[in-house]
């Protein structure tokens, strides 16, 4: 069985893993479709900075803008 979800959405990611609990007999499989860097302009599908740290400035304004303290 295939479980296909939206990756961001906790809700449904909890939902899957609960309904995935439930199947027996058949493999199950949860699809989570996902955005690399989702909620931060300058890194959305930017595949630079996949295993690349960023710098100061680039940490400093990615926590702006995911309205992180």
């Amino acid at each position: 069985e295939v479980l296909e979800i939206d990756g961001h959405n906790l809700k449904e990611v909890t939902a899957a893993y609960d309904k995935a609990e439930t199947i027996k007999g058949k493999p199950t499989i949860i699809l989570a479709h996902t955005v690399k860097g989702k909620g931060v302009s300058f890194f959305e599908n930017q595949n630079k900075y996949h295993g690349l740290a960023p710098t100061k400035e680039e940490l400093d304004k990615a926590i702006k803008e995911l309205g992180v303290n």
